[in-house]
């Protein structure tokens, strides 16, 4: 079950599902700031992508918050994983926390968009370990990829693969608020 949006001819689709075995050109790791092996998603995408990922990762020399960067996908179904690292919630003001998490979108999409990648799929940054409220981060995290797909028309499909139900409920209540002034 999922939902499929159209904005500016790309495709938006929210969807439950393993992040892991999106059939998507990149998918997005939800990382930490040494780009290692973590739990959550990040574990996940580690585990499935096999050691050749983490030795790759030791030699891009970590990432800031907010910030993204590329490796190979090894294992993955997935050519390229990009790494963003988003903000600990509760480390930073409100207002700080939100344009971090938008910055790892649009970082990500920037990414995806030097690097020829026509399909992104992405998790629900920071809002595991790292403690962002999911319906605020959903907000963000559409308002800032329909604002990107508005400018730039690419990539030509953005999923967004959501770990339960409620996370699948939250974002598409999220969606179908944005315009109306609650996103």
């Amino acid at each position: 079950m999922g939902n499929t949006y159209v904005i500016n001819g790309c495709e938006l689709i929210l969807k439950k599902g393993d992040i892991t075995q999106e059939p998507v050109a990149a998918i997005v790791n939800a990382a930490n700031p040494a780009l290692s092996h973590g739990g959550g998603v990040c574990g996940a995408i580690h585990r499935a992508a096999g050691p050749g990922l983490a030795d790759e990762c030791s030699r891009l020399g970590g990432c800031e918050t907010g910030m993204a960067k590329v490796s190979g996908g090894y294992h993955l179904p997935s050519i390229y994983v990009i790494h963003t690292v988003g903000p600990v919630y509760h480390a930073h003001q409100p207002e700080e926390a939100a344009q971090l998490l938008s910055s790892c979108y649009r970082e990500s999409l920037n990414l995806a968009l030097l690097n020829g990648i026509e399909t992104i799929a992405f998790p629900s940054i920071s809002t595991g370990i790292y403690g962002y409220p999911v319906r605020e981060a959903a907000k963000i995290a559409l308002a800032t990829i329909v604002n990107f797909l508005k400018i730039h028309g690419k990539p030509a499909k953005v999923v967004m693969v959501l770990f339960s139900d409620s996370d699948l409920k939250t974002y598409s209540s999220a969606y179908l608020s944005l315009g109306k002034g609650d996103a």
